[in-house]
């Protein structure tokens, strides 16, 4: 299974983004079968989408139709109580700080599926928190 980051279903939803045509055409392929993102990274699509400057924000209605689309092309994995707390945890012990611990939430969302790839735009805070994974961990 597939395994997509926030900053690809970003990129795959604003067509004035560089990334576009890359993320679009992986997530083309998905299916609820073949590929997984992060329960939080609907909510985080939807606050990037809907709250960008102006001429590039993407208009509330619009933006809710672009992340159920998501929802309904990939598989949504979530993280229980228990899971979040290590992943904290995990995160102390590493010393990695601040907003990182996002990647490392979704990185644990992606341990939990029959793994194949993980599809990022941000390679260097995926490869850093998950080395085991760094083979796996592609570009789109």
């Amino acid at each position: 299974m597939n395994f997509f980051d926030t900053s690809v279903l970003i990129s795959a939803s604003h067509r004035t983004d560089r990334r576009h045509y890359e993320s679009t055409k992986v997530l083309e392929r998905a299916t609820k079968d073949t590929a997984a993102c992060a329960a939080h990274s609907l909510a985080e699509m939807f606050s990037t989408l809907s709250g960008r400057p102006h001429p590039h924000r993407v208009p509330l209605k619009d933006s809710l139709a672009l992340v159920e689309q998501v929802r309904s092309r990939l598989r949504i994995v979530t993280l229980d109580e228990w899971e979040y707390m290590e992943t904290i945890r995990q995160s102390v012990n590493a010393g990695r700080m601040g907003g990182i611990i996002f990647d490392s939430l979704l990185i644990a969302c992606a341990r939990k599926v029959d793994l194949d790839l993980i599809y990022t735009w941000n390679l260097g805070h995926f490869r850093m928190i998950a080395p085991d994974l760094a083979a796996r961990i592609v570009e789109p």
